[in-house]
């Protein structure tokens, strides 16, 4: 399954212990979860966003550790992913066939795109 972060696809070069938290995790629960090197949210359909509200609240409460989003996240969701605190996807070998290394590039430049950040700007 390929990685996606800003430069493109590359393979997984974590060899650690991994975190898995369901989309439905309650976020009352993650304090324990601020000392895993690598947290890995699901996200199990493209319509369900509640992943990235799982990483806003881990980065809010000091999670500086690695954060992939993995499964049904669409390049069209990169941006709001890196802006939610993810620093990588994963996703699955149908899905990169699909949509390839260019769709997820163009999408990787997630600050200039931000709409907050243009009105303040």
């Amino acid at each position: 399954m390929p990685i996606v972060t800003d430069t493109g696809f590359t393979n997984d070069t974590h060899s650690g212990p991994i975190l898995d938290l369901p989309s439905n995790t309650d976020p009352d629960s993650l304090a324990e979860a601020l000392q895993a090197p690598l947290i890995r949210i699901d996200f199990p359909s493209f319509a369900d966003g509640r992943g990235f509200t799982l990483a806003r609240l881990l980065r809010l409460r000091g999670y500086t550790g690695r954060l992939r989003a993995k499964g049904q996240v669409i390049a069209d969701q990169y941006a709001m992913a890196r802006r939610a605190g993810f620093d990588e996807v994963e996703i699955s070998d149908e899905l990169a066939k699909r949509q390839g290394p260019e769709q997820w590039h163009f999408r990787a430049d997630w600050r200039a795109n931000d709409y907050q950040a243009r009105l303040r700007g």
